[in-house]
């Protein structure tokens, strides 16, 4: 009576399941990641250097945008800071100064940041002294 050789079992695991849920978990977490509502606090600073203050542009807590010192909404933003830069005498060295209220949702900082990038002047964030 020949004696049955055993089979050895293989050790080796199917890694394609694996990369399904990997890459599941990925859109899930990239999907909803825009959506989570980061508050952040606007950056204190211990700089003492002054920018010039050519084009402040104004945002509060409760929604409202000024250019210049005149109300604006986030619509006619690009708008409204086109037409400041064009009033301006320093159109060559125009700087953008965003001033935003604790608790303003980053997003509109972007849009304002974006919008200068897009007409190619320069934009700063003020910022509070460090206590």
């Amino acid at each position: 009576m020949a004696v049955k050789k055993r089979s050895k079992v293989n050790a080796e695991f199917n890694m394609s399941s694996l990369t399904d849920i990997i890459f599941l978990l990925l859109i899930f977490f990239m999907l909803t990641s825009k959506m989570v509502n980061i508050k952040i606090q606007l950056p204190e600073s211990n700089s003492t250097t002054v920018a010039p203050i050519d084009l402040p542009v104004m945002l509060t807590v409760d929604g409202k945008v000024s250019v210049v010192g005149k109300p604006s909404s986030m619509a006619m933003l690009e708008k409204d800071i086109a037409f400041a830069v064009r009033k301006t005498n320093n159109k060559s060295n125009a700087t953008l100064n965003i001033i935003s209220e604790v608790g303003v949702p980053w997003e509109n900082v972007h849009k304002i940041i974006a919008i200068a990038s897009g007409l190619k002047i320069k934009a700063i964030i003020a910022t509070q002294p460090s206590k």
